[in-house]
């Protein structure tokens, strides 16, 4: 399968000040603005951001920013699921998952996460994806926000949907152990219904186990 990737951008206005949405961006572009101290979700700032520009580089990786000037404030990923988890067994070139979506607090509550999923999607080869995302509340940052587990939940589900991304069920164990966890997923409009059925089976492995 071909990834073909075709650069957007737009501007937003917020209190903080107005921010530059981009991507898919480079990693060689990426290297050049610099990573907000705040971007701590998942590992240290420094590391998060050599991750970033490995994934930016991946013939699928797909990494969109929010700036100010020239400051990384928030980013969304996107590529292939991690081969340890059963969203890579079926070997579907054409199922990508956002892996990481995070925006530090200074701008959070301005819909800068939700204007990452619009500018991901102004590009028409996400047309050509399933696009999947686990959500899980251990990643969620409930002492930072103050909200509790389904509150932000709903916060998550809002932020998705702007995407086009919407709730699919799922036997899968981990995502299964919490209610608040969830799977979410954006089928594109050119992908045929083998794939949809091979996506099935990835969401149902214990359906026929009785």
């Amino acid at each position: 399968m071909e990834h073909r990737k075709t650069y957007n951008a737009k501007e937003i206005k917020t209190p903080s000040g107005n921010l530059i949405i981009e991507g898919p961006i480079s990693g060689k572009k990426l290297e050049s603005y610099e990573f907000h101290h705040d971007l701590v979700a998942f590992r240290p700032p420094e590391q998060q951001k050599k991750a970033l520009v490995e994934i930016a580089d991946l013939p699928e990786g797909r990494i969109i920013i929010a700036r100010d000037r020239d400051k990384i404030i928030g980013y969304v990923t996107y590529l292939y699921p991690d081969p340890l988890e059963r969203w890579s067994e079926g070997k579907m070139d054409n199922l990508i998952e956002l892996g990481a979506i995070e925006v530090v607090p200074d701008f959070r509550g301005y819909s800068v996460g939700k204007n990452l999923l619009q500018v991901s999607m102004m590009d028409d080869a996400m047309n050509d994806y399933i696009i999947i995302t686990t959500e899980y509340y251990w990643h969620w940052d409930l002492k930072g926000t103050g909200l509790n587990v389904w509150e932000y939940r709903k916060v998550m589900e809002k932020m998705m949907n702007a995407g086009g991304l919407v709730w699919f069920a799922t036997d899968d164990p981990e995502i299964s152990s919490h209610p608040a966890n969830c799977l979410m997923a954006k089928i594109g409009t050119r992908i045929d219904n083998e794939s949809i059925q091979r996506f099935d089976q990835l969401r149902f492995k214990n359906r026929f186990m009785y």
